[in-house]
């Protein structure tokens, strides 16, 4: 037996048919957009509780000090592989060593030791280069082209000095150059006088080293 169609209270009479399905659609409606609001806040949820692990739970802190270069160690190993001395300067505490390597300088290879100062709130760096077999006009394709302006006396070595623009010569200030045996040694870099001096004087020995044992 069919139902009589049920009283509305709000309307006082049965539902048409349209406004039932009008009553349905909008049930469904307000459903769906609640289902989406839950899943909005779970996914946010989710995002924190991420966020939190990474925050909190990840192990943070200073990274540990990097191993110091053992230039000499470094410099014996590469000079054995080519068959040639290099200069290894024990340097003061006012330096330390970033790389030890043999690199193509100015179209010439050379051994290259690039150090900077300790305190981390000076700046500047400098590279002591061994060119192997370089010519004389090794130091000017370093340098960007710069000529040497006059001689300084370092250690009982004669190195050639340059005055350097760092607009004009790829940002470096200051150089020196000396000759040794078959190759030249080229300190340049960032720096003032005295720096620039201290590591000449460190190189000064090994120098005149390599100058004897090419006589």
């Amino acid at each position: 037996m069919a139902r009589d169609p049920r009283v509305v209270a709000e309307l006082g009479r049965p539902e048409t048919p349209d406004e039932t399905a009008a009553r349905k659609a909008e049930s469904s409606r307000v459903y769906r957009s609640s289902q989406n609001t839950r899943n909005l806040v779970a996914a946010l949820l989710v995002t924190l509780a991420v966020v939190a692990v990474v925050v909190f739970a990840v192990p943070r802190g200073t990274p540990p000090a990097r191993e110091p270069i053992d230039v000499a160690a470094v410099a014996e190993r590469v000079g054995t592989a080519e068959g040639r001395s290099l200069i290894a300067p024990e340097l003061s505490d006012d330096w330390i060593v970033n790389s030890a390597a043999v690199e193509d300088e100015g179209s010439s290879r050379a051994w290259t030791i690039v150090i900077a100062p300790a305190n981390e709130d000076e700046p500047g760096f400098l590279r002591a280069a061994q060119g192997f077999d370089a010519d004389e006009a090794w130091p000017a394709r370093v340098l960007a082209g710069a000529a040497p302006v006059d001689t300084v006396t370092i250690g009982g070595v004669t190195w050639d000095r340059y005055e350097l623009e760092p607009s004009r010569h790829g940002k470096l200030s200051v150089a020196l150059a000396a000759p040794a045996g078959a190759d030249t040694v080229l300190i340049y870099g960032t720096a003032d006088d005295d720096a620039l001096q201290d590591v000449a004087a460190a190189v000064a020995d090994e120098v005149t080293a390599l100058r004897e044992e090419s006589e």
